[in-house]
């Protein structure tokens, strides 16, 4: 069997808050949701789900102690630096806090940060060495 990634869940302080900003952005929340408990939504061929920082913290059996930084992001990438600036626009507007504006990246490409509002951060990025198939997913070159 080989190991996938099916699902992200965030650990976030409140729940309804963090899925109505998710809503915000465009995603739609699954009738799998459990109001106030877990909300869960449908991005791609993957599953984004928020759910209760303590509570995540007690399903894995470890400590909630709150880094400032967890070492880990998530990542949007999109077809053109243009998109990178107008979802960064649209994640702002819809309550996200502005971490690093869009710019030309030392890669070559075209990249933004933002945290939503539990201070996870997403990456906007266009990879112009990356290309998307006819599902819109991103395939790395061989």
């Amino acid at each position: 069997m080989a190991l996938a990634l099916h699902l992200v869940t965030l650990g976030v302080a409140d729940v309804e808050a963090s899925a109505a900003f998710y809503e915000r952005l465009g995603l739609l929340r699954s009738t799998q949701s459990v109001p106030g408990s877990v909300a869960f939504f449908q991005v791609g061929p993957m599953v984004l789900s928020v759910f209760g920082r303590a509570d995540l913290a007690a399903d894995a059996q470890v400590a909630d102690s709150r880094p400032g930084f967890s070492g880990v992001t998530l990542a949007n990438n999109v077809e053109s630096p243009e998109a990178v600036i107008a979802l960064v626009e649209t994640a702002v507007a819809a309550g996200a806090r502005l971490v690093r504006a869009p710019e030309k990246a030392f890669w070559g490409g075209f990249t933004a940060y933002f945290a939503d509002p539990d201070g996870h951060l997403w990456e906007v990025a266009h990879n112009p060495h990356w290309r998307f198939d006819e599902s819109g997913m991103v395939r790395l070159p061989d």
